[in-house]
């Protein structure tokens, strides 16, 4: 069995504040796009084996989805075993969630290939043990998340989004970005604003990340790169949820792939650039 887990990007993210217990309060509206990781699943009699193309990830329980697989198999009582191989195609530590995209869709794989039968809500409780992005991968194609990004609100008739993503090629700390987030001490409910997101200017209109100051301060190039992506046409452009990834809307297809071919001919080698659609 293959399995595809998407990147996402965060098309807005507002922090509202630091909790007691040291988590953040979100809100964001997360959107998953066409750039995959691929998973292949096959039964073992004993354990879990997990295979990762990438040579800098682990395959121990250091990793999502050896840890998916292990509280899935614990949950449900299951004793037989996987081999899972893992083709990483999204970038790491990149803002798009591909570890938690990985996790999640280990969660759904194996919920199918061992015919355990749970339900999408429990899934997601397990997947809200693994990360605060990962229940996300399990809900939906895109969607509106509130308090730690655990709160879930399916975003309806949201618009086409054509895409071009520029990763500068090093890794960001989510943990290293947040903790340099001045924020105040919330416990007072907090009210959300769900703004009408029915053409492409209503989402240009709203891009916005509070990580993202913060991702300059520590790398300025960054705000390089999102002028590159206005000088070829991008009608708006933004940083990923904690970076370093950024990415440009564009009118249509036609216009982002014409853009992909002109940055790439100009950073090939500097850049990875990707062409995305919306799920």
């Amino acid at each position: 069995m293959i399995w595809l887990a998407p990147a996402k990007i965060n098309l807005f993210l507002h922090v509202l504040g630091k909790r007691g217990d040291g988590y953040h309060e979100i809100f964001s509206l997360m959107q998953k796009i066409s750039i995959f990781d691929e998973l292949s699943f096959a039964p073992l009699a004993r354990g879990i084996h997990l295979k990762c193309s990438d040579p800098e990830l682990p395959t121990d329980e250091n990793n999502l989805v050896f840890r998916a697989a292990e509280r899935i198999f614990s949950y449900t009582d299951y004793h037989s075993g996987i081999k899972i191989t893992l083709n990483k195609k999204i970038p790491l530590t990149a803002g798009l969630g591909g570890g938690s995209s990985d996790a999640a869709a280990t969660l759904l794989a194996l919920n199918e290939l061992c015919s355990f039968g749970l339900t999408k809500k429990e899934l997601m409780q397990l997947g809200s043990k693994l990360g605060a992005d990962v229940p996300f991968f399990i809900f939906g194609t895109s969607a509106f998340a509130s308090g730690v990004g655990d709160k879930l609100k399916t975003c309806k008739n949201l618009p086409k989004i054509h895409l071009v993503l520029i990763n500068p090629l090093f890794p960001l700390s989510t943990k290293a970005v947040y903790s340099n987030l001045n924020l105040r001490l919330t416990s007072e409910k907090i009210n959300y604003s769900i703004p009408r997101l029915l053409t492409l200017g209503d989402v240009i209109r709203e891009l916005h990340n509070d990580l993202e100051e913060v991702s300059l301060k520590m790398h300025p190039e960054l705000g390089d790169l999102k002028q590159i992506l206005l000088r070829h046409g991008a009608l708006g452009a933004l940083m990923s949820g904690s970076g370093p990834t950024v990415f440009g809307i564009f009118s249509d297809e036609k216009a982002a792939r014409n853009a992909l071919t002109l940055i790439d001919k100009k950073f090939s080698g500097r850049y990875s650039i990707f062409f995305a659609r919306s799920l």
